[in-house]
């Protein structure tokens, strides 16, 4: 056998390993198939106020895992879990606003990949497992994005972005059908996301947006979503910004509702915004990243200049769990208008992303925390 046959059968030899290794891997890690095993405990109940049968917001911060994505019927079971649990509290009608916290939806992009996607400690090696599952369209998309710092993550959620839509869109339409109630359903980060036809439809290719949708009681999602005009420098390397000028506010059975996905809610504009669309209620859906940073100092604001009527000196003075209390809802909801709002944190343990973060309820033009408990907490406030 000649230098060049000899090359080509080593070549081939190679290619073939790679491929039956390629093909054990896939097979080691088809996705989980039917229900996995879930854990809605909850914590803590909190109440606040009497039924005074205006309505009344009910904040779900879940306690979630990534192995709550295997499937969508994994997560809808899981969070089926804590709406079973505010029913028999009594706590759900036809006049509850239910929120949901930032990103609830965005770990879809996990759902019906292997294992190892979301059974890792770190977030890097989960991310390229999906990659790999993925590669020609990991590629593809790698190669075609826009001018954003990080390729890897805006080709990742653009891969998954069809059935990422369209399984939000189910699982959260079939919580507010299931529980008849007006539905927050925390947000999801999806390329040029819209409604066409009653249904949120993507453009796979276009910039990624961190979006919240209000389902109604009848399981309908509510023209139009709600865009993220105010992303965090982190943000930034994948996502682009909506316009402030465009948060909506909804007319609900409960009343006039406004929601501002979290940095939002630390901006005079945004709140400019609602009080000129006579917004009389408010939910902010919100995600804190890192473990124990609430109790953390304070280090200003983050992604956007800080307003004018910013304190500098507070900055790396007050904690950051002080700083959400002074600005965002609980310092400038009562100036635009709002009678009671809730903001509610995605809480959990995603990989070794960290999370905090705590309720606040806001009323009477003041603004509370719930005290933190290790585990989910529902916190019902009436109006």
């Amino acid at each position: 056998m000649n230098r060049r046959a000899i090359i080509i059968a080593s070549l081939i030899g190679v290619a073939v390993a790679v491929a039956l290794g390629y093909g054990f891997w896939r097979y080691a890690n088809a996705p989980l198939k039917g229900i996995q095993p879930v854990d809605a405990h909850v914590a803590a109940f909190d109440a606040i106020g009497m039924d005074a049968g205006r309505g009344n917001f009910v904040a779900i911060q879940p306690w979630m895992m990534p192995g709550d994505y295997a499937n969508t019927e994994t997560l809808f079971a899981k969070l089926d879990g804590y709406f079973a649990a505010a029913k028999t509290k009594g706590w759900l009608n036809a006049k509850t606003i239910v929120v949901l916290p930032e990103y609830i939806g965005t770990w879809l992009a996990a759902a019906d990949e292997g294992a190892s996607a979301y059974r890792g400690k770190h977030v890097g090696p989960a991310m390229a497992a999906l990659a790999l599952s993925h590669p020609l369209s990991f590629l593809h998309w790698y190669f075609s994005a826009p001018a954003v710092s990080d390729k890897a993550e805006w080709a990742l959620f653009t891969l998954k972005s069809e059935s990422m839509a369209r399984d939000y869109q189910s699982i959260f339409g079939r919580l507010a059908k299931k529980y008849g109630v007006t539905l927050v359903a925390g947000s999801i980060v999806l390329p040029e996301p819209h409604i066409a036809n009653g249904r949120i439809a993507v453009r796979p290719g276009g910039r990624l947006y961190n979006v919240s949708a209000l389902f109604a009681a009848d399981g309908k999602v509510v023209t139009p979503l709600v865009v993220k005009a105010y992303p965090i420098a982190e943000e930034q390397e994948f996502l682009a910004a909506g316009r402030v000028e465009d948060i909506p506010v909804f007319d609900t059975p409960t009343g006039r509702l406004a929601v501002l996905i979290c940095a939002d809610s630390w901006y005079p504009l945004s709140y400019r915004r609602i009080a000129e669309e006579h917004a009389q209620l408010l939910a902010i859906p919100s995600y804190s990243t890192v473990d124990n940073s609430w109790a953390a100092p304070w280090p200003g604001y983050d992604g956007a200049p800080a307003p004018a009527d910013v304190d500098r000196r507070d900055i790396k003075t007050i904690t950051l769990g002080e700083a959400w209390l002074k600005y965002s809802m609980g310092g400038r909801a009562a100036a635009a208008g709002i009678e009671a709002g809730v903001n509610v944190f995605l809480r959990g343990k995603f990989w070794d992303l960290g999370t905090d973060g705590d309720t606040i309820s806001f009323r009477g033009g003041n603004a509370s925390r719930v005290p933190e408990r290790h585990g989910a907490v529902l916190l019902n406030q009436w109006l």
